[in-house]
């Protein structure tokens, strides 16, 4: 209804001028590094109203905060971003929490239209840290060996290369002749590289480069080592294991036969009677009475004797 009232007032009085706040915007989706200044740009197109009110307000995660409200920067903003060309938002040292919508609005009473509002997007990139890496230092022929490689810090997410004695590893192995024998498979999004079955080729110093945007970064070479399995040797080690666990039994066997662990257990007895004969001069009891007594549970429960003796 408005619109059509402003059209019949342009047309019934050619001279009459009717004016609506409009905004624009050299660009809507900036993107800056990390530490880095930004321009948010927000331009009046159109308004009669000579001191319009200007908002800026910042949406991230569903979340709204304001950022200049009251011809005043808010929060962190006030130590690091300012107002330009009246309306436009200027963020210095940029974070990676910068990232986020920032909506630009303002408020012109004076006009037909009292209120107008733009978005920009702003993304702020940053560069990847040293990605950490794993890889095997010694592999069996024909085994399976993986190596891992990510970082989580930088923005957007880092995509990942291989490299083997500096040389890169491609994700097609036919795409490079030096390739052909080795059986593997690389995932540049995750940093995966898995060769199904390693052979000798496959040994020597890898490392792991992590690319985003931003720029890259880039892990230390580690050497990874493909060996023969010896089963031969193994085999023998397991003989020989066998050998002496069998000698020991038999040497134990031979030792009780012989009465050995017999004798230990008489000498604990005489032990024990000399025992009872110091305690029986403590106490003034008759050392007859203790060594008969002893002598008869000996007797009784003879625990060796001459007839065990049986040759091993």
């Amino acid at each position: 209804m408005s619109c059509a009232i402003s059209y019949y007032l342009l047309f019934v009085f050619p001279g009459c001028r009717v004016s609506a706040v409009e905004l624009t915007s050299s660009n809507t989706k900036p993107v800056v590094q990390e530490f880095q200044s930004v321009e948010l740009s927000c331009i009046i197109k159109s308004t009669v109203t000579p001191d319009p009110r200007i908002e800026w307000k910042k949406i991230r995660d569903g979340e709204t905060s304001y950022v200049f409200f009251d011809n005043k920067m808010q929060g962190d903003f006030a130590t690091r971003a300012e107002i330009l060309s009246r309306t436009s938002l200027v963020i210095k040292n940029t974070t990676r929490m910068d990232t986020a919508t920032y909506r630009c609005e303002v408020a012109a009473p004076l006009d037909t239209k009292t209120i107008d509002e733009i978005n920009i997007q702003l993304t702020v990139q940053v560069k990847p840290m040293t990605p950490r890496c794993t890889v095997p230092k010694a592999v069996p022929v024909g085994k399976t060996a993986s190596l891992h490689c990510h970082e989580n810090e930088g923005y957007p997410k880092s995509t990942y290369s291989w490299y083997r004695n500096s040389e890169p590893l491609s994700p097609d192995t036919k795409s490079n002749a030096k390739l052909h024998n080795s059986s593997y498979t690389l995932n540049p999004t995750t940093g995966t590289l898995v060769f199904h079955a390693v052979h000798k080729g496959d040994t020597g110093r890898y490392s792991c480069i992590a690319t985003n945007d931003a720029g890259f970064a880039k892990c230390e070479e580690q050497e990874m080592e493909v060996y023969d399995l010896n089963i031969g040797g193994i085999i023998g080690g397991v003989l020989v294991v066998l050998a002496v666990l069998v000698l020991i039994t038999l040497g134990i066997c031979c030792a009780y036969r012989r009465g050995y662990f017999a004798n230990s257990k008489e000498s604990g007895e005489r032990m024990h009677i000399k025992m009872l004969k110091t305690t029986a001069l403590a106490s003034e009891t008759s050392l007859d009475v203790l060594t008969e007594s002893v002598e008869e549970i000996i007797y009784v429960n003879p625990r060796f004797s001459p007839d065990r003796f049986v040759p091993c």
